[in-house]
């Protein structure tokens, strides 16, 4: 226990979770680099992790982070120091950095198809913030399914236990799917996004996705498929914020 005066108190509970935030834009900005580079993000992540001054905790590239804590602190203590005068250049540079994440996916699977998705029906895995929770608010998700819905997409969605929460908060739509089993959602699907990091999403049945999916392109920016589990499957990969994007050989 760490005991301090209530105003401390307070400032510790904020700035953790900013800490947080800050590694999680950190290495989304590192892994958009890297793709500029040309270098792996996966193979930098686990260097600097290797130095026990950094460790592994929230060093994972992504679509940025969500839920009802990371965005409500960070932007509050953007706020208060504001309100007296002063610029949390850091912060504010967080923030910055996690609202163009959001946008990195849903953009590289637009460009992807030529500008527009009319016509084009994506695969979602993923919708809660993070694995093990129905949480979707602020959820990465949300600006995926929006900015596909805005070119034209239809949406088919599956998360192992959010689909109750997406149903309430998307209602009724001709463009959306909410599918019970992830090979659900593949099914006569153009491409597949990997959104959220659940362990049923680690080692697809990659077969199964070339078979179901109309042209077999996976675009992922979660770290839940490493190079490792896709070698060997025949799919070949490009490059997406440091990432990789998956396309069976035999339809390129």
């Amino acid at each position: 226990m760490v005991v301090m005066d209530v105003r401390s108190a307070e400032l510790t509970k904020y700035a953790a979770n900013a800490m947080l935030a800050t590694k999680i834009s950190f290495i989304n900005e590192v892994a958009n680099l890297a793709e500029r580079l040309g270098a792996d993000i996966e193979a930098v992540r686990r260097g600097i992790g290797s130095d026990p001054r950094i460790g592994y905790h929230f060093i994972y590239p992504g679509v940025g982070y969500g839920g009802s804590c990371f965005p409500k602190d960070v932007k509050a203590l953007i706020h208060t120091a504001q309100s007296i005068g002063f610029t949390p250049e850091v912060l504010l540079a967080v923030e910055r950095r996690n609202e163009s994440q959001r946008r990195v996916l849903p953009e590289r699977i637009v460009a992807h198809y030529g500008g527009s998705l009319k016509g084009k029906t994506i695969a979602v895995w993923g919708l809660a913030f993070k694995p093990e929770t129905d949480d979707m608010r602020e959820a990465p998700s949300r600006n995926l399914l929006q900015g596909l819905w805005a070119a034209g997409a239809t949406v088919r969605a599956h998360d192992p236990v959010a689909m109750q929460e997406a149903r309430r908060i998307f209602g009724e739509r001709d463009d959306l799917l909410l599918c019970d089993t992830p090979t659900q959602a593949l099914e006569g699907a153009d491409a597949l996004a990997i959104v959220t990091e659940w362990k049923a999403f680690r080692v697809p049945d990659f077969a199964q996705m070339a078979r179901l999916l109309r042209t077999a392109w996976c675009s992922t920016a979660a770290t839940c498929t490493t190079r490792r589990c896709w070698h060997g499957t025949g799919w070949a990969t490009s490059r997406s914020a440091g990432r990789l994007c998956r396309q069976r050989r035999d339809a390129i």
